[in-house]
């Protein structure tokens, strides 16, 4: 008998937990009738929550690389003189092959450019370039020489982002 009794004790238990769990929903006077305008409020003030994703768009970690984006064209225009490696704009990086010059036959250089934001800033993009010196008995040793070059290439890839972005904007003023 004490077993029959447990479930429907623990229904009413249960039900009561959430009943009393409710609260007052205020005056409707200060509520908005309309729904859209309710859940728009709500999400100003910090009381909803949306489960595919927030009304307000913020573009905070997200990076939409693709080819209208003025960086990434930029930066492979750039270095389309060198075979890639990887071009991957969901991730945003690209990285070059090693690419050495004829004249100097023991030296080459691969460069890698990582993007930090899909913005047309001096902070969106960090350019890596390392160097290979490899010995008469293949013996390579590889630093890593971001100084000069990797600030030339910055500013070339840019500028060049600079003038595709104005670009862009003259196409969506006609």
């Amino acid at each position: 008998m004490t077993k029959i009794l447990r479930v429907p004790v623990l229904i009413a238990l249960i039900c009561i937990f959430f009943l009393s769990s409710c609260k007052n929903a205020g005056d409707a006077r200060k509520r908005p009738p309309n729904v859209k305008d309710r859940v728009q409020k709500n999400i100003e003030e910090g009381r909803g929550f949306t489960i595919m994703g927030s009304q307000k768009k913020n573009n905070i970690g997200e990076f939409d690389f693709a080819s209208s984006n003025e960086l990434w064209r930029a930066s492979l225009d750039t270095l389309d003189f060198m075979p890639l490696a990887l071009a991957n704009y969901s991730g945003g990086v690209i990285v070059t092959d090693w690419y050495s010059d004829s004249d100097v036959n023991n030296e080459s250089v691969k460069i890698s450019i990582r993007f930090l934001s899909n913005e047309v800033r001096s902070d969106a993009l960090v350019v890596k370039v390392f160097y290979k010196n490899c010995s008469v008995q293949q013996t390579c040793k590889i630093t890593d020489r971001s100084g000069v070059l990797s600030e030339d290439l910055t500013k070339k890839i840019l500028s060049k982002a600079a003038v595709y972005e104005k670009e862009n904007e003259s196409k969506k003023k006609k």
